[in-house]
Parts: C-alpha cells; sequence; structure tokens
C-alpha cells in the first residue's frame, strides 16, 4: 500500500500533529451586564418591551447564558427573568 501522502489541513505545521480545537468560555462579567441589561429592561416596562420575536428569543438565550455564571446566581436570575415576563404578558 502506498503512504498516505495527502496534506492534513488541521496537523500543527511543526510538529506534524493535530491540533486541539479551542474552547470557547465566555467572561462571565460580560454575560452578567447582558442579563442584567435584559433584566432592568422588563423591569422598567408596563408592558412587553420586545417584538414577539425578540421575546422569543431572550426566552431562549436568556436561561442560555446564565449557564455561564455560578448555579445560584444563574437560577436566580432566571427565576427573576421568567417572573417579570410572566408579569409582562399578564399586563
Amino acid at each position: 500500500m502506498a503512504p498516505d501522502r495527502q496534506l492534513n489541513m488541521f496537523a500543527d505545521k511543526e510538529s506534524g500533529e493535530d491540533t486541539p480545537t479551542p474552547e470557547y468560555r465566555a467572561d462571565p462579567d460580560s454575560v452578567r451586564a447582558e442579563l442584567y441589561k435584559i433584566l432592568a429592561e422588563a423591569r422598567a416596562a408596563e408592558r412587553l418591551p420586545w417584538e414577539p420575536k425578540t421575546v422569543l428569543l431572550y426566552r431562549t438565550i436568556f436561561p442560555q447564558m446564565t449557564n455561564w455564571l455560578p448555579d445560584d446566581e444563574g437560577a436566580q436570575l432566571r427565576f427573576e427573568f421568567e417572573t417579570e415576563i410572566r408579569r409582562l404578558e399578564a399586563a
């Protein structure tokens, strides 16, 4: 069998080995700031301040973003966000 001469585009050129895929780690302070911004908009409103599409987006991403925070803090923010959404939907 002939040697494999196909170039591995993902190999480390110096060592010839595959390089691991870098792991993304969100900055908790940036995540926290964005979550508090969304929560502040909800708290300041008497009715839903966003288009239905945005409400759906926030209901999806807000809980996911809290996963970058400590468990207790994330759980508290999820609770506060859902409380505000329910209040606004009832208005």
